[in-house]
C-alpha cells in the first residue's frame, strides 16, 4: 500500500541514493552512512525510518553474502564459530540501547575508527596479500570476542560496522581484503537478522519502502559484488578506506557539533 506522503521526486532520489549506498556497501561496508539519513530526509519518521533502512538494507546484504559464498571466498568453519556469538551480541546491544545512553559510547566508537583509518594508512601492505592459514585455539578465541563486541556494537549503534568486521578479520586472521570482505558480509548477516526481527516485532517498518528500495538496493550490491571479485583487494582497500574516513567523519560533526 503506497504511503499517503509518497512524492515521486523524493523516491527516486532515496532510491538512487540507496543503490549507491548497497553498492558501497557490497564492497567495503559503510553503506548505512548514506542509506538510513536518505530515509530519514524522505520524510519518513526517524524511528520508522531506522526499521525500515534495516530492512531493506538486509536485502543487500544477503544478495551480498550469496554472491559471495558462490565464489568460495567464505570460510564456513569461522562463521560457524563466530556466526552465533556475534548473533548474542546483538541481542545485548538491543536489550542495552533500551537503558544506556548512546552519548556515552560514540566518543570511544569515534575514537576506534581514526585508530583503524590510522593503522591502515600507516600499514601499506595491511590487507594486500592472504596469509591466513587457517583457525587455532588463538585466533579463535580472538575471533569469538571480537564477534561478541561487534555484534553489541551493531545491537546499540552500528556506524562502521562494516568497516570493523574488516578491519578485525585482517588483523586477527591475517585474510586479504577480498576474502575479508566477504566473510564481514556473511557475519553481518546475523546482527541483521536480529536487528530486522527487533523492528518488525515492534511495528518500527513502512512495508511499502523496505520492499520497493530493497529490491534496488538489490541491483546496487550484486554490481558491488560483482565489482569486488571482479577487482580484489586493490579496488577494496581504497572504497574501504574511503567509506572508513566518510563515518569517521560523520561521527565527529555529530560528536563535536
Amino acid at each position: 500500500m503506497i504511503p499517503e506522503n509518497f512524492e515521486l521526486i523524493n523516491f527516486l532520489i532515496l532510491s538512487g541514493a540507496c543503490f549507491i549506498a548497497a553498492f558501497i556497501d557490497a564492497v567495503a561496508g559503510g553503506g548505512g552512512l548514506i542509506s538510513l539519513p536518505a530515509f530519514m530526509a524522505s520524510g519518513i519518521p526517524t524511528e520508522i525510518a531506522l526499521g525500515t533502512n534495516k530492512l531493506a538494507n538486509s536485502f543487500s546484504t544477503i544478495e551480498s553474502a550469496l554472491k559471495f559464498a558462490k565464489s568460495g571466498k567464505v570460510n564456513w568453519t569461522l562463521i560457524k564459530i563466530m556466526g552465533p556469538f556475534s548473533l548474542l551480541g546483538t541481542i545485548f546491544g538491543v536489550n542495552a540501547v533500551m537503558v544506556i545512553d548512546k552519548k556515552y559510547l560514540t566518543p570511544l566508537v569515534f575514537c576506534f575508527l581514526i585508530l583503524v583509518l590510522a593503522y591502515t594508512l600507516m600499514n601499506k601492505n595491511i590487507g594486500n596479500t592472504d596469509e591466513f592459514t587457517g583457525l587455532n585455539k588463538n585466533n579463535t578465541a580472538k575471533g569469538i570476542v571480537a564477534a561478541l563486541l561487534l555484534g553489541f556494537y551493531d545491537g546499540f549503534l552500528g556506524p562502521g560496522i562494516g568497516s570493523f568486521l574488516i578491519f578485525t578479520l585482517i588483523k586477527i586472521f591475517k585474510m586479504d581484503f577480498i576474502k575479508s570482505s566477504a566473510n564481514a558480509k556473511v557475519l553481518n548477516l546475523f546482527s541483521n537478522i536480529m536487528s530486522v526481527s527487533l523492528f518488525v516485532y515492534y511495528g518500527k517498518v513502512s512495508y511499502f519502502y523496505s520492499l520497493t528500495i530493497g529490491l534496488i538496493m538489490i541491483i546496487g550490491a550484486r554490481l558491488g559484488t560483482k565489482m569486488a571479485l571482479a577487482k580484489g583487494t586493490g579496488f577494496i582497500k581504497p572504497v574501504f578506506l574511503t567509506a572508513t574516513t566518510a563515518v569517521t567523519i560523520k561521527m565527529g560533526f555529530s560528536f563535536f557539533i
